[in-house]
């Protein structure tokens, strides 16, 4: 589907190519009064002459006409009229040679015709370029890239599933060839695989900005659940209890006869309060960066973030190496070298407030 929107060509633009055009209408007219003239010294036969001509140059300017229309159209040209372009013009150039009485006229009669050869490339490619131009479709490069897709298409099915070892090898060998010519001279693929690209290079351009302008962040307290989260640096009171508290049974609560002294009712286990662990989510926040992803690339302020998490999960707090192989064991993504001095960022901001 094409998104491209029609232009229309300026007025500028309109009058450099009926310029351009006119030279080559021109030069082919000459090009056939040219061959009239070399046979009619020969033959002395207008009527010799003009058949000449018309088989020449005027069905080159047929076809060349045509390939004008359909272009102009935005389709693409068959193989006949392609091939006929340069092939009519190559006929009259032999028959100008073969009637030429001296190896001189041989070579000027067999030049003459190709003017009506190259003025009907030239048009015809200047339709397709204003057509490529207003529309943003090239029919021609479809079609190549059509056809080239059909046969590596037939060829890769035919090196799996042929029963022949010599055809599959074969139809291999031609399915590389063909993989080279996919996408030639196609503008749209060229232009969607450079957007492309501009996109991946604004997104890691703004991921390394984010990263130089990261403002600091200071220590936050919620007096809700009493957890305090900080991302320069974290503190910590004391280890995260991640444990279970084991469930009060009979024989702490019964009551015999003995014990008379004891008050009836059921014994309270003497537990300390469970403060809940500080998430990553809960840091990612107090640092205002997005919460890091195993397996996506990181931007500095992220790996400031993990790197303090991983850090204060345990008690004692753990070294660098411990916290590196928790970090490559949590699946998170960082070159050592970002990694370290992430590492050192961090303790120079416990030093700083030590």
């Amino acid at each position: 589907m094409n998104d491209t929107p029609d232009r229309s060509l300026t007025w500028g633009q309109g009058l450099v190519l009926g310029a351009a055009a006119l030279p080559m209408v021109a030069f082919g007219g000459m090009g056939a009064w040219g061959t009239y003239s070399n046979i009619t010294s020969v033959f002395h036969r207008s009527a010799t002459a003009l058949g000449v001509v018309a088989a020449g140059e005027g069905a080159t300017l047929v076809l060349a006409l045509t390939l004008v229309g359909l272009t102009m159209l935005g389709q693409s040209a068959p193989a006949a009229v392609r091939v006929g372009l340069w092939t009519l013009p190559a006929v009259a150039s032999l028959t100008g040679a073969a009637v030429a009485k001296t190896v001189t006229e041989a070579v000027v009669f067999a030049v003459t015709p190709m003017a009506m050869c190259v003025s009907a490339e030239g048009m015809g490619l200047l339709a397709r370029r204003i057509v490529v131009f207003r529309t943003g479709v090239d029919a021609e490069a479809q079609r190549r890239n059509a056809t080239v897709m059909q046969r590596l298409a037939y060829h890769r099915a035919r090196a799996v599933n042929h029963p022949d070892e010599k055809a599959r090898q074969a139809s291999e060998l031609k399915s590389w060839k063909l993989a080279e010519r996919v996408g030639t001279g196609d503008a749209q693929l060229g232009a969607h695989l450079v957007d492309v690209q501009r996109e991946r290079m604004t997104a890691g351009a703004d991921a390394a900005l984010a990263g130089m302008f990261a403002l600091p962040v200071t220590a936050v307290t919620d007096p809700a659940h009493g957890v305090t989260a900080a991302a320069e640096p974290l503190a910590v009171e004391g280890p995260a209890v991640t444990g279970v508290t084991p469930p009060v049974t009979e024989e702490d609560t019964q009551v015999t006869a003995e014990s008379e002294t004891v008050p009836p009712g059921p014994v309270t286990p003497d537990t300390a309060p469970v403060t809940p662990p500080v998430t990553l989510e809960e840091v990612a926040a107090v640092a205002s960066v997005p919460t890091p992803v195993t397996g996506e690339p990181l931007t500095d302020a992220q790996l400031v973030v993990v790197l303090r998490h991983l850090r204060y999960s345990d008690d004692p707090p753990l070294s660098y190496r411990q916290a590196v192989a928790a970090f490559r064991e949590g699946g998170f993504v960082g070159g050592e070298e970002r990694v370290r001095k992430a590492w050192g960022s961090l303790m120079s901001h416990e030093e700083s407030e030590a």
